[in-house]
């Protein structure tokens, strides 16, 4: 079994392409789901983020209160990096769990938004990113996410540019026409189904 992981620029449409791929079959872990899921029910976790930033980073419901959370690290970036270092190996784990239960498939995905930036992307076996034009995914984060330009460049920063992630990727999906991403993704899905034929 494969391991691919997908990423790339906040707004470039990961979470697009992945529906491509899991209409073709192909079971998709999502960091970001999983990482909400461990900040909301892991004890442990939610005691050090309380600790470090006060109580109010969760919500009367115990709850992670994400927009206040996500306002406070993406202006500070030790405190980025001191979450970032509680989640990811969490959330490490529970990408080795699940794997186990797709032994049998060709290949699995993982899709994270700073997969490069996390350092957990030496265990996949190939890595996509998702390119769109930055005016573009921009917009599209405004729209999405209800926020001001300035927000958006704020966590642009904490991402490595397309650049970077273009040169450490094996493939990239240019996400500018919707009507291109299809064909782009069952060219991708052929070669990884016939690459664990050879295995």
């Amino acid at each position: 079994m494969l391991k691919i992981g997908i990423t790339g620029g906040i707004g470039g449409g990961k979470t697009t392409v992945c529906n491509l791929f899991r209409n073709l079959g192909v079971p998709i872990f999502s960091s970001d789901d999983v990482g909400r899921k461990i900040l909301n029910e892991d004890l442990s976790l939610k005691k050090e983020i309380i600790n470090a930033f006060g109580r109010d980073m969760y919500c009367n419901d115990g709850t992670i209160d994400r927009a206040r959370l996500a306002k406070f690290i993406f202006n500070d970036p030790r405190a980025l990096e001191q979450v970032s270092s509680w989640v990811h190996p969490r959330v490490q784990r529970e990408f080795d769990k699940w794997c186990l239960n797709f032994e049998s498939r060709p290949y699995v995905m993982k899709e994270a938004a700073i997969l490069f930036e996390s350092g957990h992307y030496h265990d996949l076996d190939k890595i996509i990113t998702v390119f769109a034009p930055k005016e573009t995914r921009i917009s599209r984060v405004m729209k999405r996410d209800n926020v001001i330009i300035e927000d958006v460049m704020k966590r642009m920063r904490f991402q490595f540019t397309d650049e970077e992630r273009n040169k450490m990727a094996d493939f990239i999906i240019m996400n500018e026409d919707l009507n291109e991403l299809l064909p782009q993704v069952m060219e991708l899905h052929e070669i990884f189904i016939n690459e664990t034929k050879h295995v």
